[in-house]
């Protein structure tokens, strides 16, 4: 049996009214055309990597076969007639047979035995009961760098120093005590400088004492007054003596 012909279906009697919707516009912007014509305007044959300035090869310089191997280098001609070693001894030459000496060999070592000095024993340790030697120079518990002859020595460049530094002291206090004479100043001897330091140190223990000395309870304001003036005292004091014990020469005016 034949199949049905599309024309007697069912479905071509009804009336098809459906209709495809039209497709939107596609999006065209606005800047397309200045866009075109800038890239026109500006674009030129190699403009990043600029014209060829390279020498196009000939076609009669093509690459050879073996062009890029080492050569070697000129044969030369050997000959093989020059001797390179002294010639093997014949059997028929004999060895000169006959020469004797008439050193004695045995006293002569003896001589030099006993003239000779005496080798000096290497130093060694042994740091294990099985008897395992090694040598004591290099191990570091010989005492080679207190043994050197300049050892304590003070350097020349050392006393050189300390003799340009003296020699400098010297002139700065020369200086010092003619400008001071020009100037009326006097310099305090050791002496005075002690004597100057021990009675402010006596002072500040009285006045520490008497410091310790106050009651406990300071309710009233002549108490409070004496306080504080002992406590600026003992300040000053301590001030004037740390003065003089960091400052070894101090210059006073002479009245």
């Amino acid at each position: 049996m034949d199949p049905p012909c599309t024309s007697e279906s069912i479905y071509n009697l009804i009336p098809n009214d459906s209709k495809e919707p039209p497709q939107p516009p596609r999006y065209t912007s606005v800047f397309r055309p200045a866009v075109k014509d800038d890239m026109k305007k500006f674009k030129t044959a190699m403009k990043t990597m600029g014209p060829a300035k390279v020498d196009v090869p000939s076609p009669k310089d093509f690459l050879k076969k073996h062009s890029k191997e080492k050569t070697l280098p000129p044969k030369k001609k050997f000959n093989r007639c020059v001797p390179k070693k002294p010639p093997v001894p014949l059997r028929t030459d004999h060895p000169v047979m006959g020469i004797q000496s008439g050193k004695n060999f045995i006293n002569t070592n003896a001589a030099d035995v006993i003239m000779g000095v005496a080798k000096k024993p290497k130093p060694i340790y042994v740091d294990k009961r099985t008897g395992d030697k090694h040598d004591l120079e290099t191990s570091g518990l010989f005492p080679k760098y207190i043994n050197k002859k300049d050892y304590g020595v003070t350097p020349e460049y050392i006393c050189k120093r300390n003799e340009d530094v003296k020699k400098a002291q010297e002139e700065y206090d020369n200086y010092i005590q003619e400008n001071l004479k020009k100037a009326a100043m006097k310099r305090l001897s050791d002496e005075e400088r002690e004597a100057v330091l021990q009675g402010l140190k006596k002072n500040w223990e009285e006045v520490h004492k008497e410091f310790q000395s106050l009651s406990v309870f300071i309710d009233s304001i002549p108490k409070k007054i004496r306080k504080q003036k002992l406590e600026e005292e003992m300040k000053q004091l301590e001030h004037d003596i740390s003065v003089i014990e960091k400052h070894k020469i101090i210059y006073i005016a002479n009245k």
